[in-house]
């Protein structure tokens, strides 16, 4: 009688082991593919035309540059992108920016102008007379649409209207911004890189899809100020990604009688239309620990029936 429980017992919990999938932590479906990544850990080998104030610094680890207006100085690197989402992060230190400065960075097509489409940029500028030190997202869309925003405090319909925001010399900064290729909106926000506090963030609606960006690049081509004076300092941590999707595939049945819960694997290709920013949860097939313990649940019983009927 008592090895007629036992046996019960084992094909009672056999059969939940069976049955039952394991719990899972809720995933997120999306993963970042890397376009471009560089950490100036070593020479990045970005194209320049002044190599004497662009420049990769290997004593800091980072990329060292002087813009000057009017000399058409830039320093870039091509990125293999088309169309679609993206984000670009990177952190600056800004060591001088003079009365009339402006420091650039962003992407854009061959021509790195950026009164020419198409370009988004980051800027940081000085107008000490009126502004002081405040960011900017500029953009120019591929139908040649200017658009731009600053954290100075605006009453202009659509502009940012939050109180002005400026930056300050020598604190590092971590600056991301994001193109959102389904609702059309490029979003910039600044944080300090040592506590992670948001310093400003602002958004554009760009009206029409982004594309023909080639160039990761930082520059004054197109700015036609007053010389000798500059925007100073060092660009650290360089990161371009585009979201990828996961799908879920089916795996074949193990059994007649046991069937896998579906498995995940990485979109090969980038969506754009199709891309959702909302993460969903996916379900996970039962582990190998999970499978092999049934298997050996079933040997055991199996055995013990057998030694049952043999006696």
């Amino acid at each position: 009688m008592k090895i007629k429980k036992y046996l019960i017992s084992v094909i009672i919990a056999v059969c939940l082991l069976v049955v039952i999938p394991p719990i899972q932590a809720a995933t997120d479906d999306t993963v970042a593919t890397v376009i471009y990544q560089t950490s100036f850990t070593s020479d990045p080998g970005w194209q320049t035309n002044n190599p004497s104030t662009n420049y990769w610094d290997p004593n800091m680890g980072m990329y060292r540059f002087s813009l000057e207006p009017s000399t058409g100085g830039y320093a870039f690197v091509p990125i293999d992108y088309e169309r679609g989402s993206f984000t670009l992060d990177y952190d600056l230190m800004l060591t001088r920016i003079d009365d009339g400065a402006t420091f650039r960075f962003g992407m854009a097509g061959s021509e790195m102008d950026p009164s020419k489409a198409p370009n988004v940029l980051t800027m940081f500028t000085n107008t000490q007379a009126k502004y002081g030190q405040i960011m900017w997202i500029h953009l120019v869309t591929p139908g040649s649409k200017l658009m731009e925003v600053s954290s100075q405090t605006s009453s202009e319909p659509g502009a940012y209207n939050g109180p002005t925001v400026k930056y300050d010399l020598n604190k590092t900064y971590h600056i991301s911004l994001k193109y959102d290729d389904d609702h059309k909106t490029l979003s910039m926000n600044v944080n300090e890189k040592l506590t992670g506090k948001e310093i400003w963030s602002y958004y554009l609606n760009t009206a029409e899809n982004l594309n023909g960006m080639s160039r990761l690049y930082l520059g004054s081509k197109g700015d036609y100020g007053m010389m000798s004076i500059y925007a100073q300092g060092y660009l650290d941590n360089v990161r371009l990604t585009a979201p990828a999707r996961i799908t879920a595939t089916p795996t074949a049945a193990a059994t007649a009688s046991i069937t896998t819960m579906p498995t995940t694997k990485l979109a090969t290709k980038q969506t754009t239309a199709a891309l959702t920013p909302y993460p969903t949860d996916t379900p996970q097939s039962p582990s190998a620990g999970i499978m092999a313990i049934t298997a050996m649940g079933i040997a055991v019983v199996c055995g013990v029936l057998v030694h049952r009927k043999k006696d």
